[in-house]
Formats: C-alpha cells, structure tokens, sequence
C-alpha cells in the first residue's frame, strides 16, 4: 500500500489546476486522472473563452498544455480511475483497479457529465454543431437558427442567452408544460425570438460536418418532421461524477459535493476537498473550475500544515 501526503482525483481544469499549485507548493500530488483523461474539453473543439488565448484553442490541446504544465513542476499523473475511497478513517484509503494508496488529504476534481439525448448523429456532430454548453459556444451561431431541448430552468436559461447570437431559437419539449420556474418559463415564451414546439422529441441529427436538421417526432401522433436547424443545444441537465464518493461525502439531492462555505473548496470531511464541476452546478466554466483547482490546493496545503 503506497501512502501520498495528497492525492488529486480527476483531471479537468480543476483537477490540473489543483496538481499544478499543489506541485509548486512540493506537495509531490498523486493525480488519478481518470480513463476519460481532461475532463469536458476534451469532446469540445474550439475554446474562445478562456483567458490567455485570443485566437482560441481547441479543447485537447488547451488540456495538454494543462498536463504539461502540471507535471513539469512535478506532479504524478496517472490515466487510471479510482474505483473505491475511504474516507472514514485516517489516513484516507484509496482503491485503483489492484492496487491500494493512503492518503492524508484528498481534492476531488472528478467533474460533471452533460445528460445527452442518445439519438442518431448525436455523438457524431459533438462539437459540430452539437452542444450542453450556450454560454461556451452560442457565440458561434449568430444569425442562426437553433434548437434547445429541454423543459427546465437549464433549458429556459440556455435559450434566452442564444437569443443574443441565434436568428431563431426553437424549444423542444416532450410535454405539454416546462417544468421550469414560472418567471423562467414566462420570459422564454415572452421572448420574440424562441418558439416552441410542444409534445415533441429529437429522434436523429442530421448533418455531414454540421448540423444541418433534426428529425422530431410528436408523441401524441407519432408523425416525424424535418426541421432544418444550424445548431442544437442539449439541455436536459448535468449529471455529477460522484457514484465512487457515496456514503463517504455529504452529496445534495443532484449528486453534487456539498462544499458547506463557499469561501473555501472544504467538504464535509475535513481533509477532503472538492473543485470544479463536481460540486458546480451553477457556471460550469472551464476558467471557474480552473479557479477553484487553485482554491483547492491552497486549502489543502493550509490544512496539511495546519496538521503537522
């Protein structure tokens, strides 16, 4: 059993940021970074938004300089996950596939999984004109005409800021209602720029390197449709990375890490800390997540020393 004085789970902007600053703070992090390596980035391609890189980035290669920047100070990455924890007991016990690490603290950085549809063309035009993220990528869709699909607050936030880029932007919903706030749902159907289409399904999306249409399919009548479209935004929510933390850490009832002061990245278990996605699901931003990477080994540094 190989003991860490910190190990870092997960390896997105969060997670790299944390082993960069935890590194540089000698720390010697152990990261696991996961089989899904770089976290969300790594299915998006070009990055326009994050600080540093005016021409834009593609995902992977902004997640690579990330990698190499981490381990040039020193920090331990491993492209394994970590299949079972303890953190009732101290030092805190770690499982990865066969082999068994203790640890004296933990920053968990294991992100957020957007729910897909699971469609036709879907996995093929990710990227492409496919989307979970309006604020990341509604910009390259101006004067176009877009779908949303979704019911909810996440949905009715996503189609009203496309409607500052898109020509058009079409809601579609599987029921006859949004689940919505009412205030939330009021403004959408307010907006002069969004329609909906009701009782309605994505069933495929078209396109050969773009998106070019969806089929919906009404599910009262069963009659499909062609309806040409440039982009479409999937907002059926985000689904936290945390399966392997139940019954170890405080989770909300979404899943999310509970993180009790927002001052600081500090669970419910000291020792235990959480950054980026996996305790955010209100931003959801690569630069925020990256920010709290960085809060995460701070706080883990002071309360390592703080123990000693």
């Amino acid at each position: 059993m190989t003991h860490e004085e910190l190990v870092i789970i997960g390896s997105g902007p969060a997670g790299l940021t944390a082993a960069l600053y935890a590194a540089r703070a000698d720390l010697d992090p152990r990261v696991f970074e996961g089989s899904a390596a770089g976290g969300q980035l790594m299915i998006t391609t070009d990055v326009e938004n994050y600080p540093g890189f005016p021409d834009g980035i593609l995902g992977p290669e902004l997640m690579d300089q990330f990698r190499k920047q981490a381990e040039r100070f020193g920090a331990r990455l491993q492209q394994i996950d970590v299949t079972e924890v303890d953190f009732t007991q101290r030092p805190f016990r770690l499982k990865t596939g066969g082999d068994e690490y203790t640890a004296d603290s933990v920053i968990v950085a294991t992100g957020a999984t957007a729910k897909w549809l699971g469609v036709p063309g879907e996995e093929k035009l990710t990227g492409r004109g496919v989307s979970a993220c309006a604020t990341c990528d509604g910009f390259f869709f101006r004067d176009q005409e877009l779908v949303v699909v979704g019911g909810g607050d996440t949905a009715m936030e996503e189609a009203l800021f496309l409607t500052k880029f898109a020509s058009k932007v079409t809601i579609v919903h599987r029921r006859d209602e949004f689940r919505a706030s009412k205030i939330m749902a009021a403004r959408a159907l307010e907006h002069e720029k969004i329609a909906v289409r009701w009782n309605t399904i994505v069933t495929e999306i078209l396109g050969g390197d773009t998106v070019e249409a969806v089929t919906l399919e009404d599910t009262l009548t069963g009659e499909t449709t062609r309806f040409p479209v440039n982009g479409v935004f999937v907002a059926i929510g985000h689904k936290p990375n945390t399966e392997v933390f139940e019954g170890n850490l405080d989770l909300d009832e979404n899943g999310y890490v509970v993180v009790p002061n927002p001052a600081n990245t500090a669970t419910t278990v000291p020792g235990v800390f959480a950054a980026g996605d996996v305790a955010d699901h209100v931003y959801r931003q690569a630069v925020t997540a990256a920010g709290t990477g960085c809060m995460a080994a701070i706080d883990a540094e002071r309360w390592l020393a703080g123990q000693e």
